[in-house]
């Protein structure tokens, strides 16, 4: 099997959207839960609703690979799981190192789906002098002076930074300096990387902000109703049935997106 290191996805080579790269993971589970209940077939409409986005845009994504089903049969399962993995580079053996080992850390590294994935941990990193040589999930953990050697000893190409968001910048930068060039970011911080280096954040407390966002719209949308308010999005298409000066350039009621 080869290794991170030695290829990379060829999804930017033959021109995949990153929209639709970001979508292929989306395919890929609910196409194994498929082929874990062992369904030979499935059409656009029933895998673009499991994945839950729509079978137009299912289609266009899968023409980028080159599949276009069989019409009155659909898509081939196992065929459609083999085909996104090797496109997320899947089908390649992609060593990990996750730096810092706290709670969230832990919890990385005792996940069990990173081996089914693709996905070896290669090594669990921290600070704490108090730490080495622990193991967690049956690795132990080695100081941030050992971080260099084994990227190059593992051929580590990923990085999965856990840190406190003060120790993150400089943990990605020594990341980089050793040849890793993608980081998974959980520390609560924007990361600086030169070019060629790619970096997905994940940020739990963003995603919780978000939906406190939508909570406290709909308890106003609903405190509105109960006092028999109408509110202003309703109210925007009230106006628009009756041919209101609201109206975009094409007639439609122009879409407010929060920031």
């Amino acid at each position: 099997m080869a290794t991170g290191r030695a290829h990379r996805p060829a999804t930017r080579s033959r021109g995949i959207p990153e929209a639709t790269v970001a979508r292929l993971p989306l395919y890929l589970r609910a196409l194994t839960a498929l082929s874990e209940r062992s369904v030979p077939t499935v059409s656009s409409e029933e895998l673009a609703a499991a994945a839950g986005v729509n079978s137009a845009k299912l289609r266009k994504d899968f023409s980028y690979l080159g599949s276009y089903g069989t019409r009155g049969v659909g898509y081939d399962v196992e065929y459609l799981v083999y085909q996104i993995s090797r496109e997320l580079g899947l089908t390649q053996d992609w060593p990990v190192v996750i730096v810092g080992i706290g709670n969230l850390g832990a919890a990385l590294a005792n996940y069990g789906g990173f081996a089914s994935r693709g996905f070896r941990v290669a090594a669990l990193i921290d600070a704490d002098p108090g730490m080495a040589g622990k193991p967690v999930a049956g690795i132990p953990v080695q100081h941030t002076d050992e971080l260099e050697k084994i990227i190059q000893d593992d051929g580590v190409s990923i990085g999965v930074i856990a840190t406190p968001a003060g120790a993150a910048q400089q943990v990605c930068d020594r990341l980089v300096a050793a040849g890793v060039t993608s980081i998974l970011n959980f520390a609560p911080t924007v990361l600086n990387v030169p070019e060629g280096v790619d970096v997905r954040k994940v940020d739990l407390s963003i995603e919780l902000q978000i939906l406190a966002f939508h909570e406290q719209r709909k308890a106003g949308e609903d405190a509105a109703g109960d006092a028999g308010v109408v509110p202003p999005v309703a109210a925007r298409k009230q106006q628009h049935s009756t041919g209101s000066a609201d109206q975009g350039p094409d007639g439609d009621v122009p879409a407010v997106m929060p920031a």
